[in-house]
């Protein structure tokens, strides 16, 4: 929708409101994205592809343009206007050429098991943002854990934290719970 409203701006009556209401939907799919467990790479790669595919598919005919078999007899006397403006070609074929070399790269990266993230060290904070409460290690998080009567001591495996705890009802659940918190 963005690039069908930069291709077509001459057409809206309130490109404003049109422009404003398209980027708060850009922040809002974008903020979603850093919620638990959601992958913004695939919100920015769609935006991308729809935005690059938007320049391809929904461009209109320039106003004036009509079709010389469909048209009245008066018509045939008046210039021939193209229907569509040279820049709105432009941006097709750049788009097109941008779409498909985007997806062979990305393709490629893909089945070669390239990892992105050894090249930019801060895309991993575009699908999480570390806070106090939430790590956003990948790996997995070990503790080993002892427990007398209502005391849970619970040790990080592969560092050295260590913690009691008194849980009158230790739940596996809550013991998972309380080592991810030690070892974040």
């Amino acid at each position: 929708m963005l690039s069908e409203l930069l291709t077509n701006w001459t057409i809206y009556a309130n490109k404003f409101a049109a422009l404003l209401t398209l980027i708060f939907i850009i922040v809002i799919n974008l903020a979603v994205g850093l919620l638990p467990d959601v992958d913004n790479f695939a919100h920015i790669g769609g935006f991308v592809s729809g935005f690059l595919l938007g320049f391809m598919l929904l461009i209109r005919p320039q106003f004036g343009w009509v079709s010389r078999e469909n048209a009245l007899p008066m018509y045939h006397s008046t210039p021939v206007k193209h229907k569509h403006k040279i820049y709105q070609y432009i941006l097709w074929i750049t788009a097109a050429l941008l779409l498909v070399v985007g997806f062979t790269i990305g393709l490629i990266m893909l089945f070669r098991g390239v990892n992105a993230n050894d090249y930019c060290p801060w895309c991993r904070y575009l699908s999480c943002i570390p806070t106090s409460k939430k790590s956003c290690s990948s790996s997995p998080i070990y503790c080993s854990s002892s427990q007398e009567g209502s005391n849970v001591n619970l040790s990080c495996e592969g560092s050295s934290r260590t913690h009691s705890y008194f849980l009158p009802d230790a739940t596996e659940a809550r013991l998972r719970e309380l080592c991810s918190q030690l070892c974040s």
